[in-house]
């Protein structure tokens, strides 16, 4: 009897440890990428950022943070433009957010498809976004005459704060330590930046002589790495 009620507990905690998951409730980590503009001036609109996260992990597959991104953002050509308008935004943003993985969802354990894509995710967040223009055509070459001195001024602020929402698609690739907890992540994705205001690209033309009937945002393609440590979580998978 004692032997039965022994194997009874082994395979109770074996079954127990299968449907279990360890993990680390916080992260950090960083990536960098690739920018591309889709504001009122389209040309010349690829550029790069960096950014660094800090997040809250409350299962291995659903988190909410703090991101902070840094970088450029660009477009036009003073020649090859309409109108000769470029612009350089060394811009930086904040933002808090979270995401959600495939994984918290399925069965991947039996799958070798759903395991490697357990980690496909969907985010979203809000924040603020500080644009500085570092380069712009502020002023339309060759019509000084019609405007005299400088020629005619294109409106807009070379500094100013929009609001900020991005959205987030991507791909986590695990990485377990010693311990056979996920410590480590491999980090592909894109995020799309909608910002409310005029500032991504420096321009505020009167919409009767320029196109300007979207809002502004940009993309970001990046690539990085994120360290999970802190306290260790244990979490059922989602079958």
């Amino acid at each position: 009897m004692k032997k039965l009620i022994l194997a009874a507990s082994f395979l109770f905690l074996a079954l127990a440890g299968h449907g279990q998951v360890n993990f680390y409730k916080l992260a950090a980590g960083g990536g960098f990428g690739a920018t591309v503009s889709y504001a009122d001036v389209r040309e010349n609109s690829q550029s790069y950022a960096g950014y660094g996260a800090l997040d809250y992990n409350f299962t291995p597959f659903v988190n909410a943070g703090l991101e902070v991104q840094m970088g450029k953002v660009k477009g036009g050509n003073i020649v090859t433009n309409p109108h000769n308008r470029q612009f350089v935004n060394s811009f930086m943003a904040f933002s808090v957010g979270g995401k959600v993985a495939l994984g918290q969802f399925v069965d991947y354990s039996d799958s070798k498809f759903l395991s490697v894509v357990k980690g496909l995710y969907l985010g979203a967040g809000l924040g603020a976004i500080r644009n500085k223009m570092t380069y712009i055509v502020r002023y339309k070459p060759n019509t000084q005459a019609e405007y005299p001195p400088l020629g005619y001024k294109f409106p807009g602020e070379d500094k100013s704060t929009n609001l900020l929402v991005p959205l987030n698609l991507g791909m986590n690739f695990y990485f377990k330590d010693g311990y056979d907890r996920l410590r480590y992540v491999l980090n592909f994705n894109y995020q799309g930046n909608f910002t409310f205001g005029e500032g991504l690209d420096g321009y505020d033309d009167p919409m009767g002589t320029f196109k300007n009937n979207n809002p502004d945002f940009y993309t970001l393609f990046s690539v990085g790495l994120k360290y999970n440590f802190g306290p260790v979580g244990v979490a059922k998978r989602i079958f």
